[in-house]
């Protein structure tokens, strides 16, 4: 399944009123121990803490949605834009998660105003549920990842940033179910390097690719909650084929020591999935040539401030 330019662009102009257009932000290499500079796309600022709400709004305008409202299956970020988007336009808004999601995220989605349905204990019994239930009610499914008019809007991320900062060489995309970096690269296409960055306990791309086809992984560590999908989308798995020159792995320890650069030099607060990429950068498995450009989206903020460490206490 290909996508093209054009779309992402169109479905930019049509979520304009709803999304932010995120900033973006130098983080210097002395600063930061990195070999060159480095632009970040500052996604965790968009609404609902994630660019998910791309995705959302560009499904919920782009057909009719019925009296039934909105359903959606999600660990925490994809349920909390779908929850946005349905209040912001004025729509019912369902949405089944795993039993062991993440309560500030579940309390986020809650805050939107939808219901929220525990089912199971992972992202798969909560997707089947969801399809039962649009099958029942005839409410509009919005997927995570794997839904063409989703993927486009996620696309929009890279159709800012290239006019953010049009001189990029390569830019570094951290993969869950693959929308995200299916929306970036259809964009990008072959004018700009695209590069997946995975948790090494969650490496549902780099294993489709060792594959030749998307297959079942295990899933865990820190960033399983936003990055933790099971199975590559087919969508993702046509497009990184044509588009993404390099699928990379990063440890834990990787991923928390980004968040805390992040915060230590920028004051930027990131989630694990959202802190993904820089960690390639800082930990060596990505190493940009001399003079290389690169840009790196820092896609997600939903994270629970009073769970992390690294945060000073408060105080005057």
């Amino acid at each position: 399944m290909t996508i093209a330019r054009s779309e992402v662009r169109r479905a930019a102009l049509r979520i304009a009123p709803y999304v932010r257009r995120t900033p973006t932000v130098l983080l210097g290499a002395d600063r930061a121990g990195l070999p060159h500079d480095v632009v970040l796309k500052l996604e965790g600022l968009q609404h609902s803490g994630s660019f998910k709400a791309r995705g959302a709004f560009n499904t919920l305008l782009s057909a009719p949605v019925p009296e039934a409202g909105v359903i959606a299956a999600s660990g925490g970020n994809h349920g909390a834009a779908v929850a946005y988007a349905a209040a912001r336009l004025g729509h019912r808004a369902r949405v089944f998660v795993p039993a062991n999601a993440p309560e500030a995220k579940l309390a986020r989605i809650r805050r939107y105003g939808a219901e929220v349905t525990p089912v199971g204990n992972d992202y798969a019994e909560a997707y089947q549920r969801s399809l039962d239930e649009e099958a029942r009610t005839g409410a509009v499914r919005v997927h995570a990842y794997d839904q063409r008019e989703v993927v486009v809007g996620q696309g929009t991320v890279a159709y800012e940033l290239s006019r953010q900062a049009p001189d990029l060489d390569t830019v570094l995309v951290a993969v869950g179910g693959g929308g995200l970096i299916a929306g970036c690269a259809s964009w990008y296409t072959d004018s700009v390097r695209v590069v997946a960055v995975e948790p090494e306990r969650a490496p549902t791309l780099h294993a489709a690719r060792a594959a030749g086809s998307p297959v079942d992984v295990e899933v865990g560590g820190i960033a399983a909650d936003a990055l933790g999908a099971r199975r590559l989308g087919t969508i993702a798995a046509e497009v990184t084929g044509r588009y993404v020159d390099e699928s990379l792995l990063v440890p834990d320890a990787a991923i928390r020591r980004a968040q805390e650069v992040l915060w230590e030099e920028l004051r930027v607060l990131a989630e694990p999935g959202g802190a993904t990429a820089v960690a390639a950068l800082l930990c060596g498995a990505y190493v940009g040539a001399p003079g290389e450009r690169v840009g790196v989206l820092v896609c997600g903020a939903n994270l629970d401030p009073a769970s992390w460490s690294v945060l000073p206490a408060t105080g005057v």
